[in-house]
C-alpha cells in the first residue's frame, strides 16, 4: 500500500519519503530544515507540535537547533515557515493524510506554515476511506483534518494557484518503526 500512497501524493505535488527508524527519519527532517533555510526569525524558523514521533528523543539536543521551536501558539504558527506534525493515517487510494486533529497545535502547525512536514507511522497507511472511518470514533475525535497534497484553488478561468488556503509544500515522512511495514 506504501507504493499506490506514495504515487497518490506524488501526483498532487506532495513529496514522499520513508525511513525505518526515527532517528533516520530526524535526520532527514533536519537536514531538510537546514538545507531550505531554517533560521530563529520570522518566516525562517520551525515549530514542531507535540507528537508520539518525539517520544524517547533528546529533545534538548533538538531545542539546541536555532531556529527550531516546540511552543506552538497562533502568534508563532502564523510566522512559522516549517510547519511540523505526526499524522495518524495514510489513505493509499486518494494520496491523502489523516489526524485527529482535536488539539489545535496539530492545526495550527499543519495549515498555517509555508512548508507542512507531515511524520506518519507506515504501519497508518489504510486501503481507503471507510478503512479510516472504522477507527475513528466521534466520541475521541472532536476534529478529523483531512489533507491532499499543498494547498491549491483554482479560479473560474482554470488557473492553478498554490498556497493561498495553506502550506505550498507537504512533505510525507514514512517510518517504520512508530508502527510496522507495509
Amino acid at each position: 500500500m506504501y507504493q499506490q500512497f506514495k504515487t497518490r501524493a506524488e501526483g498532487v505535488s506532495a513529496e514522499v519519503y520513508r525511513f525505518k527508524t526515527k532517528a533516520a527519519a530526524r535526520a532527514h527532517v533536519i537536514e531538510f530544515l537546514h538545507a531550505e533555510g531554517l533560521a530563529d526569525e520570522p518566516d525562517s524558523f520551525a515549530l514542531w507540535a507535540d507528537c508520539p514521533f518525539l517520544d524517547g528523543m533528546d529533545l534538548g539536543a533538538l531545542k539546541g537547533i536555532a531556529g527550531l521551536k516546540f511552543e506552538v501558539t497562533c502568534e508563532l504558527a502564523s510566522t512559522a515557515r516549517f510547519g511540523i506534525s505526526q499524522m495518524e493515517w495514510a489513505l493509499a487510494d486518494t494520496g491523502s493524510l489523516a489526524q485527529n486533529s482535536t488539539a489545535i497545535e496539530q492545526r495550527l502547525v499543519s495549515s498555517l506554515s509555508t512548508i507542512h512536514i507531515a511524520l506518519v507511522p507506515t504501519s497508518g497507511i489504510l486501503p481507503d476511506m471507510p478503512a479510516l472511518l472504522s477507527r475513528v470514533h466521534p466520541k475521541e475525535c472532536a476534529y478529523l483534518a483531512m489533507i491532499t497534497g499543498p494547498s491549491r484553488t483554482a479560479d473560474i478561468e482554470r488557473v492553478l494557484t498554490i498556497g493561498v488556503h495553506g502550506p505550498e509544500r507537504l512533505i510525507i515522512v514514512f517510518v517504520d518503526d512508530l508502527g510496522g511495514t507495509d
